[in-house]
């Protein structure tokens, strides 16, 4: 197997980083069109793990900005009442 074809479960262990560029890579490759039907599906299961890896990140990158601003809200409410 390349490493574009490797198991799924080592999806889990990437960056999102690593995700994305592997994604791109998958991506080309399809669309410069694989040698076999089954290479092609192997590329495109891949390309969906590499997706959901990388929509993990993202959400996770939103549940931290969102707490973050929702903290930075809290604290700035908090001033206010101070001052008042």
């Amino acid at each position: 197997m390349t490493a574009s074809t490797e198991a799924p479960s080592d999806v889990a262990s990437l960056s999102f980083e690593q995700a994305r560029d592997e994604l791109v890579r998958v991506v080309a490759e399809l669309e410069q069109g694989a040698p076999t039907l089954e290479h092609s599906l192997a590329l495109w299961e891949r390309g969906e793990a590499l997706a959901a890896r990388c929509e993990e990140w993202l959400l996770g990158a939103k549940r931290r900005l969102d707490a973050a601003r929702a903290s930075a809200d809290g604290a700035a409410r908090a001033d206010q009442e101070e001052t008042r």
